[in-house]
């Protein structure tokens, strides 16, 4: 009897692990799919409003300022307004608007800026960027608890 409880539980755990496999599986596949759809659209972004190697990059200031203003409004919005799938979150923040910000491109102009001799506009970058994002994020957050409540329950 007792090896038979052994048993049992020894399937029961490996049972347990394929499921947590499974659901981690799951939350790669929709990072994945988001992660493409957003970099689809920065690289959109990045076509439409080219920037040369030598100039201010404007075009990845505004997509990042976009993508922190959509993380705070989606935040505010999957936190305190609705009960999200489990799914979301990793989809749509982690996915789409992390494929779509890109802060490593951040970094790669701002190295394109010192090689051109514009340390000063590297370094002016360096801190707007973060500014601007940081306050992007805030202000997303702020407009959507404001609309909500105006909006009442």
């Amino acid at each position: 009897m007792a090896t038979a409880a052994v048993e049992a539980s020894a399937l029961e755990q490996a049972r347990q692990r394929r499921e947590v496999r499974v659901r981690h599986l799951r939350t790669l596949a929709v990072i994945a799919v988001g992660g493409a759809l957003g970099s689809c659209a920065r690289y959109a972004a990045g076509s439409l409003w080219p920037t040369d190697k030598a100039a201010f990059p404007w075009t990845t200031l505004g997509v990042n300022a976009v993508g922190c203003l959509i993380i705070g409004v989606f935040l505010v919005v999957i936190t305190e307004v609705f009960t999200a799938h489990p799914l979301l979150r990793p989809f749509f923040g982690t996915g789409v608007l992390g494929g779509f910000t890109t802060f490593s491109t951040y970094c790669v102009d701002i190295e394109r800026l010192v090689r051109a001799d514009r340390a000063g506009a590297a370094l002016a970058y360096l801190a707007v960027t973060v500014v601007v994002a940081l306050a992007a994020a805030k202000i997303g957050m702020v407009a959507t608890r404001r609309i909500l409540v105006t909006r009442g329950p």
